[in-house]
């Protein structure tokens, strides 16, 4: 009876190796399924299902009450076909463009910016203390922001009237979508502000100091110098800037939409179709296009990132 070769030990160590890349932690196929079996489930009951169940209701007629809602139809692409028929929506998402723009884009990227630029030297208390309270409007909750700028922008008993002297200004009714976007950049700047805290740590002190030995002013020293070594962190903070302003609900809760729908955000409109005008299956709908206009944000942004790499 013959004996098979042994294998060589280089070839069974060679397959150990093998083994052990495809499976890092040792776990087996069983155990790791097991393992993130959990995760998936939670992924799936409250991302994967409610964002199939969303592309659903946006080809139905479901409505909250009436016979819509007990005898939902299949309308196929007819609610979308009427969303970008109507003149609101294009209304609402001019309004979310302009709020998008000012507050996120300009106004929280700049002031974070210029806030990380002149903190950047400075130490102890007053740089704890300018932290500390852009941060505080950062963490608050929105229902706090909004109560704050509520008695900020009173007409009767407003701190700004108060201080400015012009008793009996509306704000929120004489300039409703600017007063929002200053809201937003208050509140947001904190964000953009640690991002480029951090991304300025990365710039060569020896860069900025060869500029300034060449005679570079700040804004040379900042076109030449700074912004080329962080382009990519300016980058990152515009794409979630962009993101998260164009999906907040914020401005719902200082002015909810009004007066006459002039701070009636895209968010704030898929709401009020959907939940008081109970025509859930158009604010499905608007969901989805919503969501849409997020993915070619992201895909834009990221092939601009690729194209400067």
């Amino acid at each position: 009876m013959t004996q098979a070769p042994p294998v060589p030990t280089a070839s069974r160590r060679a397959r150990t190796r093998a083994r052990i890349r495809e499976d890092a932690a040792g776990l087996g196929v069983a155990r790791a399924s097991a393992f993130v079996a959990p995760s998936l489930v939670l992924i799936g009951l409250f991302l994967l299902f409610p964002a199939l169940w969303t592309a659903y209701l946006g080809l139905t007629d479901y409505r909250l009450t009436g016979l819509a809602a007990i005898n939902t139809e299949f309308v196929g692409l007819d609610n979308y076909r009427t969303a970008l028929q109507d003149s609101s929506f294009w209304n609402s998402l001019r309004i979310t463009l302009i709020f998008v723009v000012c507050s996120g884009i300009i106004g929280q990227t700049v002031l974070g910016f210029a806030l990380a630029w002149t903190l950047r030297n400075l130490r102890g208390r007053i740089r704890a203390g300018v932290e500390t309270l852009v941060l505080a409007a950062w963490v608050m909750p929105g229902s706090v922001q909004a109560f704050l700028w509520l008695a900020l922008l009173d007409r009767r008993d407003g701190t700004l009237n108060t201080v400015l002297g012009t008793e009996g200004k509306a704000w929120l009714i004489d300039d409703p979508l600017a007063m929002v976007i200053l809201l937003n950049v208050w509140a947001g700047a904190a964000f953009s502000m640690q991002l480029f805290s951090s991304a300025l740590t990365t710039v060569p002190p020896s860069q900025l100091e060869g500029a300034r030995l060449a005679g570079a002013g700040t804004l040379a020293q900042l076109r030449d110098v700074v912004l080329p070594n962080i382009r990519s962190h300016v980058l990152t903070n515009v794409l979630l800037i962009t993101l998260w302003t164009f999906n907040t609900f914020g401005p719902y809760l200082l002015t909810a939409g009004g007066p006459n729908g002039r701070t009636n955000v895209l968010s704030v409109y898929i709401y009020q179709t959907a939940i008081p005008g109970g025509r859930l299956g158009m604010g499905a709908a608007l969901s989805m296009i919503m969501l849409s206009i997020n993915l070619v944000i992201a895909l834009i942004a990221t092939s601009i990132g690729r194209s400067r790499r």
